[in-house]
């Protein structure tokens, strides 16, 4: 025990084996330490102090001198009769005696006038007046005062220079300048030093005094034991330590071991001689011996030493500040191994259902979930997993009863696993078979050894069982994919490699199999609802756009990947050979958003049909919003249509004018013939159902015969990597291409600016102009009388011989016989008449200053005329109203390729006698 005793003590002093220096005596107790420390900061302290003492005080005389300097120079420059004396014929006779008496009372060192060249008219040596003085700054102005610092003969002054001003300051009389020397700082520090090394020494009597208190409460709780009381309870600590449970090992800084405790002996198996010999020299495991040789940090290392698995802590230490050594614990795990195994395969199986819950379901695909499902399982799991599911499922559809029919949807694993059944193959599992045997029970099956099992053999048929096992599968799970009671299919995991399977993996098992089989769900409610409002959306979007002689239009639709949303755009058709242009956004994805869109299309024909102006038409559309929203959130939580947007333009090719509207919409662009692009500024307003009443705004634009009008959706130009700005730009780089056609355009749109995941729908229309040939268009001013009826119609057969459409002078002439004659009547003037030669049409409108229009009804048997309206509404292909601001249009259209009715036919006879029209009084 005395020899172990006086090893601990040599280890407590000798972890770092080697010299140390002795040249300067040691203060071993921490009280004499901590007192030689605080002596060394009361010392810096005091010379800190100090110099910032001569700092301060040469500062502080500084700026002292520098006040005084400029205030007594400011005062005599601005004295009264200064600037008579430096304008006299003699100012030295003047000025010395004040200066020198502004002198000894201001206490300055001397006050110096002087004229603007820089010669001495006062000083208070009389022998240095007239002589020069100085050169002005360079770079300053020497006209406003200044001070400067300068060292002299008499040491360190400030002198301040004031100049005097004549002529309402725009001339200099002279100057003024007052000096100071500054005091030494040697008397202030001088005075200010005693009281500095009095406090340094009270603080260091202060100092000796804690530590002498210290060093007694150290003796007093080490209750003043003597050395041989001390060597008691080294001992004491020497028994604990070979008696406690864990090796203990105390190893020096050059490697040497210096102690070791007798569990460390028996765990490590150490020679007799182990100590003070080199670690490395012990015949330890290798691995072991380069950890304790190291030094470094270990926390619950295992290593091998003989048949046994340690767990190694080592931590370094630094005894007296000499080189560092280490103390290492050692405890034996080889018992703990096993069960840690166990946990260790625990853990993995709840990380890989993690992982599953992650990387299964990610596509909404159900194939794509089903091979995120085999990926899953192997190899962590299985060698090779197959999935297999129902028909239904597969097309997304509702399985109504599990089957003995399953398609294999996937299949992944090692080489083999392709053998059992390719994809896509039809499979019928006869009753016998594992996967049969898993639907009934709705449970997983196991099959641990494959060769040995009967039932499985069978129901494989001996050639395929055969080429199975020549594969080297040996074990199965199988296990039924069930979600809200419903089999959707099975999951099969198969064994080549690894162990067979247990009875304990048969919950792992299904546990993965239940969170594919959700995710399959999912996908497949998906897809089918995403089909349902796909084909609800296309069937509502127009299936091809009108051929009109006003625009040719290109367009292109691109849905979203997660799923249908509410874009849409149309062309329509309006009288007077114009046409209108739309493009819409209903915010939100799923049949909702496409249902919602079909209503807003309607509705945006039903009102164009009104020949409405872009801001009434969004008004009324805005309205229509409103009250479906108002109805819909009454009946159900969701937010009905609120955040639609549309974008309403009217182009008229006879003028070249394009009115547009829009409710939170993007602008649209325009591309000029020469390729400039430019974004045309129609007033904003809140998407559609949030105006609040507010008044929509129209913009009135002149479109240049064969520009594009480009139309299109937010998706198009903004998504989560791209802000709107940026897009904007793309879109115009884009569209800066002249000679291009609208099918070309969007080309080019959707190759620049289609991003790689469409997160939005995206709606692009294209529309480039045209104008009406002026030839094809014809104007008359009607007199308000009806005898010039018969000059209008003979004006009228002339233009149309002209156009060469004299088989139409006929029916045309009876038309605009009734629409003018009814115009004059009813009507109020100017009364015009326009007839317009579209490509397919005659196009015919009488206008006038009143706001009321006639419309048809039934004609009672006595009445005697007025069926005039009805033969316009015979002989024309349409025929309608449209107001204006200020009075209203009638307008008819003839086709120009269908047949033209007989007049004199009995048809049209009886059909007179069934009608009239009918004008407000």
């Amino acid at each position: 025990m005395a020899s172990r005793l006086g090893r601990l003590s040599v280890s407590r002093f000798r972890l770092g084996s080697g010299p140390r220096s002795t040249a300067l005596p040691r203060v071993r107790s921490v009280a004499g330490q901590v007192f030689l420390l605080q002596l060394a900061i009361m010392v810096l302290f005091a010379a800190a102090a100090g110099v910032a003492l001569v700092f301060q005080a040469r500062n502080a005389s500084l700026q002292e001198a520098r006040q005084l300097a400029f205030g007594v120079a400011q005062a005599f420059a601005h004295a009264p009769g200064t600037l008579e004396a430096m304008k006299s014929d003699n100012p030295r006779v003047l000025m010395q005696p004040r200066a020198e008496e502004a002198r000894e009372e201001s206490g300055v060192d001397y006050v110096v006038a002087f004229d603007p060249n820089g010669f001495r008219w006062t000083h208070p040596d009389p022998a240095l007046i007239g002589k020069h003085i100085f050169a002005l700054r360079e770079g300053s102005a020497a006209d406003r005062p200044f001070t400067q610092t300068f060292e002299g003969s008499l040491g360190l002054s400030v002198d301040s220079t004031v100049p005097v001003h004549d002529t309402g300051g725009k001339a200099i009389a002279g100057f003024v300048s007052a000096g100071v020397t500054v005091d030494s700082v040697d008397e202030v520090v001088r005075g200010q030093l005693p009281q500095l090394l009095g406090f340094a020494g009270g603080a260091l009597v202060v100092s000796a005094a804690g530590t002498a208190l210290v060093s007694r409460r150290l003796r007093r709780q080490t209750h003043g034991l003597d050395p041989s009381e001390m060597t008691r309870m080294y001992e004491h600590h020497d028994a604990v330590l070979h008696a406690v449970r864990e090796g203990v090992l105390i190893i020096g800084g050059d490697g040497r071991l210096l102690l070791a405790n007798d569990e460390a002996r028996r765990l490590l198996d150490l020679p007799a001689d182990a100590e003070e010999r080199r670690v490395t020299d012990l015949g330890l495991e290798s691995g072991t011996a380069r950890l304790l040789g190291s030094g470094r940090v270990a926390t619950d290392e295992v290593h091998l030493a003989g048949d046994r698995l340690l767990a190694v802590n080592m931590r370094p230490v630094d005894p007296d500040g000499g080189p560092a050594g280490s103390v290492v614990t050692l405890r034996d795990t080889t018992e703990l191994r096993a069960l840690a195994g166990r946990a260790e395969v625990a853990r993995e199986r709840l990380r890989l259902l993690y992982e599953a819950g992650v990387r299964i379901g990610t596509t909404l695909d159900v194939r794509s979930t089903a091979q995120e499902l085999t990926e899953v399982a192997v190899p962590r799991f299985a060698d090779a997993a197959t999935v297999d599911l129902l028909e239904p499922v597969l097309g997304s559809e509702e399985p109504t009863m599990p089957g003995s029919e399953m398609r294999r949807a996937a299949v992944h694993g090692v080489a083999g696993a392709r053998a059992l059944h390719p994809m896509g193959e039809l499979i019928r599992f006869v009753p016998a078979s594992p996967m049969a045997v898993g639907v009934v029970r709705g449970h997983a099956v196991l099959e641990a050894d494959l060769a040995a099992s009967g039932d499985w053999t069978a129901a494989q048929g001996p050639d395929r069982a055969q080429q199975v096992l020549d594969h080297g599968f040996h074990s199965l799970i199988t296990v039924p994919l069930q979600a809200r009671g419903v089999v959707l299919g099975m999951a099969s995991f198969w064994r080549s490699q690894n162990p067979p399977f247990e009875e304990e993996d048969l919950a792992f098992a299904e546990e993965l199999a239940a969170r594919a089989a959700v995710a399959i769900d999912n996908a497949r409610r998906y897809t089918r609802e995403h089909t349902l409002a796909e084909t609800l959306q296309r069937s509502l979007l127009p299936g091809s756009l009108p051929d009109h002689s006003a625009v040719d239009v290109a367009h292109r639709y691109l849905p979203a990947l997660d799923g249908v949303g509410g874009d849409w755009f149309d062309v329509i058709p309006l009288p007077g050979a114009r046409v209108a242009l739309v493009v819409g956004d209903v915010v939100g994805h799923g049949l909702h958003a496409a249902a919602t869109m079909g209503q807003l299309r309607a509705a945006v024909h039903t009102f164009s049909a009104l020949d409405l102006s872009p801001d009434e038409l969004l008004g009324h559309l805005d309205e229509l919003v409103a009250r479906i929203d108002g109805d819909e959130s009454a009946d159900r939580d969701d937010k009905g249509v609120t955040g639609a947007t549309c974008l309403y333009a009217v182009y008229d090719p006879s003028s070249g004018q394009c009115s547009l509207a829009r409710s939170g919409h993007p602008e649209p662009a325009l591309v000029h013939p020469d390729g400039t692009v430019e974004y045309l500024r129609v007033p904003g307003a809140p998407p559609l159902g949030l105006g609040g009443g507010e008044p929509f705004e129209t913009a009135e634009v002149t479109l240049p015969e064969g520009s594009r009008l480009v139309l299109y959706t937010d998706g198009l130009i903004e998504d989560r990597e791209r802000g709107i700005d940026i897009g904007l730009e793309a879109l115009r780089d884009a569209l800066a291409r002249p000679d291009r056609t609208p099918e070309e355009t969007c080309r080019d749109v959707f190759d620049t600016l289609l991003p790689a995941r469409t997160g939005d729908d995206i709606a692009l229309l294209v529309a480039r102009t045209h104008l009406l040939d002026p030839s094809r268009v014809a104007e008359w001013h009607v007199p308000g009388d009806p005898a010039a009826v018969a000059g209008i119609r003979a004006d009228v057969t002339r233009r149309l011989g002209v156009w060469g459409l004299d088989e139409m002078a006929f029916t045309t002439e009876l038309v605009i016989s009734e629409l003018v004659t009814n115009a004059i009547r009813y009507g109020t003037e100017p009364i015009r008449l326009r007839m317009l030669h579209d490509r397919d049409s005659l196009i015919c409108e009488v206008t006038d200053g009143s706001s009321t229009s006639p419309h048809l009804r039934r004609a009672a048997t006595t009445d005697e005329g007025g069926r005039g309206l009805f033969l316009v509404a015979q002989f024309s292909q349409r025929w309608g109203t449209r107001y204006m601001a200020r009075g209203k249009v009638i307008w008819t259209e003839q086709s120009l390729h269908g047949p033209v009715s007989d007049a004199d036919g009995a048809t049209a006879d009886a059909l007179l006698d069934q009608w009239d029209e009918a004008w407000p009084p």
